[in-house]
């Protein structure tokens, strides 16, 4: 497997969904990007929307959930695993900011798995941007307006998100390199319409260390997206497997699939950042309800680094 990182330079706000409008996260994960990506696709033609889930299917392109970047300095999830610190251990301090701790710098891994990691001097992720609450009012079917609260996100100059795609051949790499620059027009996230979510779309220089992580045969991997095993995996993935899950839901973003706005049915999946002993490939779930005219699709594979 070859793998591409890609900076997410975004031009103004960007709403990425929590459980309603009026409370939103800094990021999004895997799935979410597979869902943008496959309406990018489907405003081509079909056959490309058919030709880019294959590949995701059978494994020959893998997406990441996507990471902050501050400057120079890129991100992974803290890995679910416990860890014994070498400084100050036992201090009440030490292990609260453990359990504060989201996100570590990449080249700091060895550093904090081997309990190193100078966790109280840790990079403060809070100043990457800030959050906005914007008021809106909805007039669409209404008689009269009705005013409504969202919470929005501006990154600071020189922070953003990025991403790692893992492709098969460079034929896999054209087709999603050619959605995502589509998608940078169109925005990723909530309030497309109103010009939210949109990008430039850059490369992003991952050490050659870090890309060794992704390959290399080692006793524990964290994974870094969401990610689900299949039957067939699921007994041997969790083995000795220290994960969180979580739920992922929502509404079907497509005109065709009915003709009123439907839900997706939920599906548990294991956060990026879980610990597993053994690999698996997961799969791409379809998670369409009754009463669609067409598959729904959630990504659920997973992008491994040695820890």
């Amino acid at each position: 497997m070859n793998y591409e990182a890609y900076r997410l330079k975004f031009k103004g706000a960007v709403h990425f969904g929590s459980h309603s409008l009026e409370s939103g996260c800094s990021s999004f994960c895997a799935d979410t990007l597979f869902s943008a990506l496959c309406q990018e696709a489907l405003k081509k033609d079909g056959d490309t929307l058919q030709q880019f889930y294959a590949y995701a299917k059978s494994g020959q392109l893998l997406l990441s959930d996507a990471f902050p970047y501050a400057q120079d300095c890129y991100f992974v999830p803290k890995p679910v695993m416990h860890i014994e610190s070498n400084h100050s251990r036992g201090d009440s301090v030490v292990k609260k900011a453990y359990k504060k701790l989201k996100y570590i710098p990449i080249d700091a891994m060895h550093e904090y798995v081997s309990g190193q990691y100078d966790v109280l001097h840790a990079p403060d992720l809070s100043g990457m941007g800030e959050s906005v609450m914007k008021v809106s009012a909805s007039i669409r079917g209404e008689e009269e307006t009705k005013p409504y609260r969202m919470e929005t996100y501006y990154f600071h100059e020189g922070n953003g998100l990025y991403l790692i795609l893992g492709y098969q051949d460079k034929q896999v790499l054209s087709l999603v390199q050619e959605l995502l620059q589509a998608l940078s027009y169109s925005g990723i996230g909530g309030k497309k319409a109103s010009g939210m979510g949109r990008f430039s779309l850059l490369p992003a220089q991952l050490s050659e260390g870090f890309l060794k992580k992704t390959e290399a045969q080692h006793k524990t991997y964290m994974s870094l997206s969401v990610s689900l095993p299949r039957d067939d995996e699921l007994d041997q993935a969790l083995f000795e497997a220290q994960y969180l899950v979580c739920k992922r839901s929502g509404f079907v973003d497509s005109i065709q699939y009915a003709n009123t706005q439907m839900r997706k049915r939920d599906l548990y999946v294991l956060q990026a950042g879980s610990c597993f002993r053994t690999k698996y490939e997961g799969d791409v779930y379809d998670v369409s309800g009754q009463g669609g005219n067409h598959p729904v699709y959630r990504y659920a594979k997973p992008i491994f680094m040695e820890v």
